[in-house]
């Protein structure tokens, strides 16, 4: 794979996303279809149905997990709560697959809003009516992202007729859709090393200019990068700080150590 550089990547750089079929010949998408369709949400007064062309019309601030993140002896997922930087919260997940997710949503940014199991889609195959519940709905200034998470090799053909649903409905009010099958090896490990960095961090020893200046006029090794500034221990926590929030670049494609090469991002 060619360079994933840290300040401008995206999902797609980071995971593996599974190739979603049409399925035309399984879904009922015959005229009227997306007023057949329905979602449910649930909210604090209880469940709010729609179809499914008016999905966008949703508040937001109203919206509560379509189904609940349940803990009990001998379950063989693991859910839990992870923190977003971006939202200043705490998100459900299902599975450390989620968790991936949601932490891989923190990174890339721009998201004004994450929701857990967001709601509940009904849809109509040939066949029979179906149930599917999207992992993940990340809110944009722009648009949004629908995401469902399926390792590859546990993805089943039924699954692939709800994606396929689940992708349909999110098509029709102008949203992305992607399902999360894996992630990229090398980039994932430098992103989880970067995680570590990722809350804020006060700067009263002046690490920030001193890091920038020394990147303004040519890329340098992280190592050398560290040993050149003032504090060189804890410049080297900054710098992961400042890598994670995109003030400096390197590229994950590679392994992250001492000999990275550290740029100070492009903005052009």
């Amino acid at each position: 794979m060619g360079p994933v550089w840290s300040h401008s990547c995206c999902l797609d750089d980071l995971a593996v996303l599974f190739v979603v079929p049409e399925a035309t010949e399984v879904l009922d998408t015959g005229a009227g279809w997306a007023r057949r369709w329905i979602a449910t949400w649930r909210s604090a007064q209880g469940e709010v149905v729609s179809p499914v062309r008016d999905l966008a019309a949703f508040e937001w601030p109203a919206s509560r997990p379509a189904r609940a993140f349940a803990w009990r002896p001998g379950q063989r997922h693991r859910p839990g709560l992870a923190y977003s930087s971006g939202t200043g919260r705490l998100h459900g997940f299902e599975s450390l697959a989620e968790r991936r997710v949601l932490l891989a949503l923190d990174f890339v940014g721009g998201m004004t809003e994450v929701l857990s199991q967001p709601f509940t889609l009904k849809f109509t195959t040939c066949r029979r009516p179906v149930r599917h519940t999207p992992d993940f709905l990340a809110l944009t200034r722009g648009t949004a992202l629908l995401i469902d998470v399926r390792p590859a090799d546990l993805i089943k053909p039924d699954d692939a007729v709800k994606f396929a649903a689940a992708q349909r409905a999110a098509g029709a009010v102008g949203w992305q859709y992607a399902v999360v099958a894996g992630w990229r090896p090398q980039p994932w490990a430098a992103l989880e090393a970067l995680s570590a960095r990722r809350r804020a961090m006060s700067d009263p020893l002046g690490l920030l200019p001193e890091l920038l200046e020394l990147t303004a006029d040519q890329p340098r090794r992280l190592g050398e990068l560290v040993a050149a500034t003032s504090w060189p221990t804890l410049a080297r926590a900054y710098l992961l700080h400042l890598l994670w929030s995109r003030r400096l670049t390197v590229d994950l494609a590679l392994p992250l150590g001492d000999q990275s090469w550290i740029y100070l991002p492009r903005m052009d």
